[in-house]
């Protein structure tokens, strides 16, 4: 029997095909700690091995960082341009923020040059609730257009947190302006509510990625970090569910990722890796989800657990980093 591969779906109107995994690659920019740049270049090869052929990066990540070691892991896998899908962002710097469409133009080639490639598939403008959204629309968004138009770019994005920045800009840009939204923490067993938005969503032709689907690390057995924006009652309601699971001899990291993955009108999970180790559990808990289905049961009893705190959700605070 031929090996099992991660599943690809269809990006909005790009015709783009994702997998169903993404690599997140804001840890090798050492943000989640420290990783050497060997390991690095395995978790890429890995994920890359077992079928993930999208792979996330900022030049926000550990202050340009996480561009420049993924630039060179992809390089280093020596395969033809067409076989991966990169995408970075614009307006979110270790300095601040700036989305002006002076500062996003510059911004496209420092990044090039740091991923050593030519041109990136998705330009998405970071984080756009800390800016201007008439702004976004009246100038970042006609920067990037002629970015497109230059072959620097082939897509374009917007990403944040609160879901209403994405209808807001939506409405006000002529259709095919934005390809795609990248949403955190609003698709995952604590929080669905990214799932309204779809049909709207479909509706403009957009793509979806959804990242973060452990909540920051509240839906993992050692909790989210210190700064985590989160409630002390989500916080403690997470805590109470992964260890339910931990009880029952599951992994909630794992039921997380397969809650997220189940829903097919998203068309990537990004999550963040650096090691080969964790590729490997991310991918085969993926495989598992498409092929027996994943564990209701345990589902259903974290849903429960975490009930009372259902799509509680937090302000958008500047993440440390």
């Amino acid at each position: 029997m031929a090996a099992q591969t991660l599943q690809l779906r269809s990006l909005g109107n790009t015709g783009l095909k994702l997998s169903s995994v993404g690599f997140g690659a804001s840890p090798l920019g050492k943000v989640f700690g420290d990783v050497s740049e060997q390991d690095a270049f395995d978790a890429v090869r890995e994920a890359f091995r077992l079928g993930v052929n999208f792979f996330d990066t900022s030049p926000y990540y550990g202050g340009t960082l996480s561009e420049k070691v993924l630039g060179k892991a992809l390089k280093a896998l020596k395969v033809p341009r067409d076989q991966y899908i990169v995408s970075t962002k614009c307006g979110r710097y270790k300095e601040g923020f700036d989305f002006s469409a002076e500062r996003v133009t510059k911004s496209i080639d420092e990044s090039l040059e740091r991923l050593q490639l030519d041109y990136v598939d998705m330009l998405q403008c970071h984080d756009i609730e800390f800016g201007s959204l008439d702004q976004i629309v009246n100038e970042t968004l006609p920067a990037l257009l002629k970015l497109k138009q230059a072959g620097k770019i082939r897509f374009i994005g917007i990403t944040g947190l609160p879901l209403g920045i994405f209808t807001y800009v939506l409405d006000r840009v002529p259709p095919g302006t934005v390809d795609v939204i990248l949403s955190y923490c609003h698709y995952s067993v604590n929080d669905s509510t990214l799932e309204d938005l779809l049909p709207y969503l479909k509706s403009k032709g957009v793509g979806v990625i959804s990242a973060s689907p452990l909540s920051m690390g509240l839906l993992t057995e050692a909790g989210g970090p210190e700064w985590h924006p989160a409630s002390s009652e989500l916080k403690a309601a997470c805590r109470a569910a992964a260890d339910h699971c931990k009880g029952k001899g599951k992994n909630i990291s794992k039921l997380a990722l397969q809650y997220s993955l189940a829903n097919t009108d998203i068309s990537s999970i990004l999550v963040g890796m650096k090691s080969v180790k964790e590729v490997e559990e991310n991918i085969a808990a993926a495989l598992e989800v498409a092929t027996t289905g994943m564990d209701e049961e345990a589902l259903s009893e974290i849903t429960d657990i975490l009930k009372p705190v259902k799509n509680q959700t937090w302000p958008s605070g500047i993440q440390q980093s």
